[in-house]
C-alpha cells in the first residue's frame, strides 16, 4: 500500500478537539461545539464514516452561504408535562436532538414516557449517538427524523422521500451492550454514496438508479438518481411514516420539502421526533436487565447459518469497533483530512493532530 492510500489515523480525543475548535472558529458556542464534535467522533468510533467529522466541511459551507445558524440555540416549549416542543432555530441539529433527548429522559423520569417534537432543524448525523445518549441514562428511546428527497416512492421514479433512519434502543441487561438499532429505510445510506464519492470508489448496482433509471455503480450517477427502498414497497412506507411523524407532527418541512445537507439553496428545516421510556414501569429494573440478558443470549447463540462464524447483537457489531478504534484509533483517507485542514486553515484553527 502506498502512502497516498494508505489511511491516517487519529485518535478520538484528537479528533474531538480538532472538531470543537473548528466548530467555534466558526460561530458556534463552545457548549454546542462540545455536542456536535462528540456526535460526529461517535459516528467515527462507530465505524458510520459516512456521518463522522468528513461532514464538516459540507456543514460549514452551509454556514457560509447563510443557510445554516451557527449561533443559533435551540429551545424547549413544554407542551403538557410529559411532551415538549423544540425549535431548532435553524441552527446545528445535534443541539437540538441533544435539548429534545435530554427533556424527553427527564419527563420520563417522572412520569415514565416523554416525547419530543424537534422543528426548524437540521441534519443531526448518526441516529445511533441520541439512543445512546437515552441508553446511557438507562431509558428506552425512539429517534425519528425525516431528511431531504432521495427516495421514491413504490412505483415512482422521482425524488420524493427522503433516506430516514429509523432508530431505537433499550439499556444493556447485566453483562451485556444495550441494544441499538439504527437503520435507513434504503437499501443503503445515502451518506455512504457521497462517501464513496469523496473516495473515488464504486458502490454496488443494488443501491441506487442514475437520472435515467437505470440500476449503476457510479455514486456520482446515483447522486443525480434516486437512492432505492429496501424490500420495495415496505421501505417505501417506512420512508413515508418518517415523514408523518417527523415532519407533518412537528410543523417543518415533509413531503419532499427538506433540503439536503448539500444543497446551499436554503435552509434545512428537518423535523425530528423523539420519545424516552422508563423500562421500569411494569417490572423491576433489575428483572427488565435478566430478560434483555435473556434476549441477547438466545439471539446470539442461535445455531448458525452455513458459513456463520458469529452471530451479533443488533449494535454490537459498532460497539465492538468503538472499542477497537477507541483503543487503536479512527482511520481516515488523505482525501478527508486534507478537506479538514483546509477548513481549519480557513478559520486559523491548528491542523488536526494525526498519530504517529
Amino acid at each position: 500500500m502506498d502512502d497516498d492510500s494508505k489511511p491516517v489515523v487519529v485518535r478520538s480525543q484528537d479528533a474531538q478537539a480538532f472538531a470543537e475548535a473548528l466548530l467555534q472558529a466558526n460561530g458556534v458556542s463552545a457548549t454546542n461545539a462540545t455536542i456536535i464534535a462528540r456526535g460526529l467522533v461517535q459516528a467515527d468510533l462507530r465505524g458510520v464514516d459516512s456521518h463522522g467529522i468528513n461532514r464538516l466541511p459540507s456543514y460549514l459551507s452551509r454556514v457560509r452561504n447563510g443557510v445554516l445558524d451557527p449561533e443559533a440555540e435551540p429551545t424547549l416549549t413544554q407542551v403538557t408535562p410529559a411532551v415538549a416542543l423544540v425549535d431548532g432555530h435553524n441552527g446545528f441539529g445535534f443541539p437540538a436532538a441533544h435539548l429534545g433527548m435530554s427533556s424527553a429522559i427527564s419527563m420520563a423520569r417522572t412520569f415514565g414516557i416523554g416525547m419530543v417534537s424537534v422543528k426548524h432543524s437540521n441534519h443531526f448525523g448518526m441516529s445511533a449517538w441520541i439512543v445512546r445518549q437515552a441508553a446511557d441514562a438507562g431509558f428506552m428511546s425512539l429517534v425519528f427524523t425525516n431528511s431531504s428527497p432521495a427516495l421514491p416512492v413504490w412505483g415512482g421514479r422521482e425524488k420524493l422521500m427522503g433516506v430516514s433512519p429509523i432508530a431505537c434502543g433499550a439499556p444493556s441487561g447485566n453483562a451485556q451492550r444495550p441494544f441499538i438499532l439504527d437503520m435507513a429505510p434504503s437499501v443503503a445510506a445515502r451518506g455512504k454514496i457521497y462517501k464513496a464519492l469523496r473516495r473515488g470508489e464504486k458502490i454496488p448496482e443494488d443501491w441506487a438508479l442514475d437520472g435515467e433509471g437505470r440500476r449503476t455503480d457510479d455514486p456520482a450517477r446515483a447522486l443525480e438518481g434516486v437512492m432505492l427502498p429496501m424490500g420495495g414497497p415496505k421501505g417505501s412506507a417506512l420512508a413515508i411514516m418518517m415523514d408523518v411523524f417527523s415532519g407533518v407532527l412537528s410543523g417543518s418541512a415533509f413531503a419532499g420539502g427538506v433540503t439536503g445537507p448539500y444543497d446551499m439553496s436554503k435552509p434545512g428545516d428537518v423535523g425530528h421526533f423523539f420519545v424516552a421510556i422508563k423500562p421500569d414501569l411494569f417490572m423491576s429494573m433489575e428483572e427488565f436487565r435478566e430478560r434483555m440478558d435473556t434476549l441477547y443470549k438466545r439471539v446470539v447463540e442461535a445455531e448458525k447459518a452455513h458459513g456463520v462464524e458469529r452471530i451479533y447483537f443488533p449494535g454490537e457489531m459498532e460497539q465492538i469497533r468503538e472499542e477497537e478504534r477507541l483503543r487503536d484509533g479512527i482511520p481516515y483517507v488523505r482525501d478527508e483530512i486534507e478537506a479538514l485542514n483546509k477548513e481549519a486553515e480557513r478559520v486559523g484553527v491548528a491542523k488536526i493532530k494525526m498519530s504517529d
